[in-house]
């Protein structure tokens, strides 16, 4: 039986099974054409991220540095989106230092902590979703979960959190990991705020200071002797409960 079927602006003429087929092969070249629109909508986003680097945002502060309340939302919108852009944690605390000088440790610390917020939530999701099933991955994560047990037992969560803060490591990766062991929330943003506050003082240091930004940019933060100076304080943090531990006290 002849019939007319209309799927979006396209129209399909033919008896019963000739327009289901028509409906279904325009069905699946709709959907083909959404994919491809995503994919070049995520092509155009990474094309923006790379053209848009740190060192070229920061070329652009000195309009922001103007204002300091227009300054501080956009250090406010720059923590939000920083995860997502795989950023570096220190470009707040430089831009920080560029716009409010060695005062700038205050809002930077708090963005800082703020901002490693997603991939620890993130992690912490999978971990539950992971110990919640059954399977390899399950059981691997059972694994990891007791291995961070015991290591949340010797030191607290916020110890451990500000050792490996003060680790030279990924800011995201210490984020995802505090997530992965569950570490509680409390314990990660009290950890979070100590062991970052080193790299944070020496990031607006560098931000404040024009002839060292000008010269080393954004890697300039990362000095070898504050790299020295965090590990040794982290080893500190670490003495005690490992005696503790050792001693049986």
């Amino acid at each position: 039986m002849a019939h007319t079927t209309t799927v979006g602006d396209i129209a399909v003429e033919g008896d019963t099974n000739t327009g289901v087929i028509g409906v279904a092969a325009t069905a699946h070249y709709v959907s083909r054409r959404r994919f491809l629109a995503v994919g070049v909508a995520v092509g155009v986003a990474v094309g923006a991220w790379a053209a848009t680097a740190p060192a070229t945002a920061l070329a652009r502060l000195d309009t922001l540095a103007a204002t300091p309340l227009r300054l501080l939302a956009a250090l406010a919108a720059l923590a939000v989106v920083r995860p997502f852009l795989a950023w570096p944690t220190s470009l707040l605390s430089v831009v920080a230092g560029y716009g409010f000088g060695l005062v700038g440790v205050v809002p930077a610390a708090g963005l800082v902590t703020l901002s490693g917020l997603p991939p620890y939530l993130v992690a912490d999701r999978g971990r539950a979703g992971l110990l919640a099933g059954d399977g390899r991955l399950a059981d691997a994560m059972a694994r990891v979960n007791t291995v961070g047990d015991r290591a949340l037992s010797v030191a607290g969560p916020t110890r451990t959190t500000a050792v490996a803060r003060l680790a030279p490591l990924p800011s995201d990766v210490v984020s995802a990991a505090a997530g992965a062991v569950g570490v509680p929330v409390r314990g990660y943003l009290l950890g979070t705020a100590v062991g970052e506050l080193p790299w944070v003082v020496g990031a607006v240091a560098v931000g404040a200071s024009l002839e060292r930004l000008a010269a080393g940019g954004v890697a300039a933060a990362f000095d070898p002797r504050l790299v020295v100076a965090a590990a040794l304080a982290g080893v500190a943090l670490l003495v005690g409960p490992l005696y503790r531990q050792y001693t049986g006290r």
